[in-house]
């Protein structure tokens, strides 16, 4: 199931009225990723001015196969701006909070950023973290 986690209660100030995304591409089978599903949450508790949701590549192959995944977990941040960052990263809650604290400006997105950005934003209903 593809989860959102959207604790967003501002927006990011240089793309009003477009939060961030903050997405965690992973597989359940992975230990890795299940251990730092609780630690994404808390920094997404943390971080009200993103939007962050939780992608298993496996289930949703449609959408994240384009993305390559080599290893786990990986993390896209983007916005209707462009991509911020995308790549692996280590599953740390700190590493997470200095990336985001620390991100560059936006860079024109690749066709399958655009494309699960699309899925996330126009099916939000569906998307629940269990």
């Amino acid at each position: 199931m593809l989860a959102l986690t959207d604790f967003s209660t501002s927006t990011d100030p240089q793309s009003p009225g477009d939060p961030l995304w903050v997405v965690c591409l992973c597989a359940e089978w992975c230990g890795a990723c299940r251990e730092y599903r609780p630690l994404f949450e808390q920094v997404a508790r943390a971080h009200p001015e993103f939007r962050f949701a939780w992608v298993d590549v496996e289930d949703h192959a449609d959408i994240a196969d384009d993305f390559d995944v080599e290893t786990f977990p990986t993390m896209l941040v983007a916005g209707t701006a462009g991509t911020r960052f995308l790549g692996p990263l280590l599953p740390h809650a700190e590493t997470l909070a200095r990336l985001l604290g620390a991100l560059q400006p936006a860079q024109a997105s690749a066709p399958e950023v655009t494309t699960l950005l699309g899925a996330l934003v126009r099916e939000p209903e569906t998307f629940t973290v269990d």
